[in-house]
């Protein structure tokens, strides 16, 4: 029997709107009100994910929030930290330093409510040939205020959940590999996005996440349902019991799920969702 059901906010709960269709959002909250608790994860800040977590009253139903791709954990109903593993001050200096190697990568760090970059009128990208302005998206995404540091390197002082690194997808696939060659051994370093690279401690991901909070609980992997789209949720989907693959996934993803769901903006988590509750009503199995 599912009792948690564990989802990507971008490419899988969201649409393309960047919003939770109705229908979607009603099939959640029928869950919950059977008993099923909601996990938002997601390489977005905690701060980028609160508004959703209210929209499907995770408060109320126990939800969880794992954010900035597996580094840290929190309770909706208390706000209480349950895990948190950042990088050191001296992983996040030596990161950003190794950076300003590629003249065309911009970093971004977070603390408190401020968003840090070097240089807040370089915010434009090209994806595919139309211009998009990444930074905007990203604090706003994350409800912080943007702010510029020249020197990232120097000015850090306190541990970071991540470093996000962005830059044309061309450029980075070229260079990503330059990029993580020092830390490749130390941290972990992963796209998140065509135009997104980021960097965090070694060993984070969303299963670990998940498993670190879950199993004290008492939750059993079989009772895990995952929903995802990119490289970052494989490890969420091959620790979930029943792992699903929205349809606009990439298809190393699709080829390690369970069950290809309808994409994103076809309602794809709903599709299940109601499925999975009608037969566990009904005392099936999936």
């Amino acid at each position: 029997m599912i009792k948690v059901i564990a989802m990507d906010m971008d490419g899988t709960l969201l649409n393309s709107q960047k919003e939770i269709s109705p229908r979607t959002r009603q099939a959640l909250l029928k869950a919950e009100e059977a008993g099923m608790i909601l996990i938002l994860a997601s390489g977005r800040p905690t701060s980028g994910l609160m508004t959703f977590a209210k929209e499907l009253g995770m408060e109320r139903h126990h939800g969880l929030l794992v954010s900035y791709n597996g580094s840290q954990v929190v309770d909706c109903e208390t706000g209480k930290v349950l895990f948190n593993q950042a990088l050191s001050v001296e992983e996040g200096k030596a990161v950003l330093e190794h950076m300003k190697k590629f003249d065309r990568v911009r970093p971004m760090i977070d603390k408190g409510k401020y968003m840090y970059v070097t240089n807040v009128y370089d915010q434009m990208i090209t994806v595919n040939k139309k211009e998009f302005n990444v930074m905007e998206y990203e604090s706003r995404g994350g409800n912080f205020n943007l702010c510029e540091e020249k020197d990232l390197a120097a000015f850090v002082d306190f541990p970071l959940n991540k470093i996000l690194t962005t830059a044309d997808p061309e450029y980075l696939q070229e260079h990503y590999k330059d990029m993580m060659a020092p830390f490749k051994d130390t941290l972990s370093c992963m796209f998140t996005g065509a135009f997104y690279f980021e960097f965090t401690a070694k060993g984070i991901d969303k299963a670990r996440a998940l498993k670190a909070v879950l199993e004290p609980m008492g939750y059993k992997q079989e009772e895990i349902m995952a929903f995802g789209d990119g490289h970052n949720d494989a490890s969420m989907l091959n620790y979930a019991g029943y792992a699903v693959a929205m349809d606009n996934a990439v298809e190393e993803l699709k080829a390690q799920a369970d069950e290809v769901t309808a994409s994103l903006d076809e309602d794809g988590i709903a599709v299940t969702v109601e499925r999975v509750l009608e037969k566990q009503n009904s005392s099936e199995t999936i």
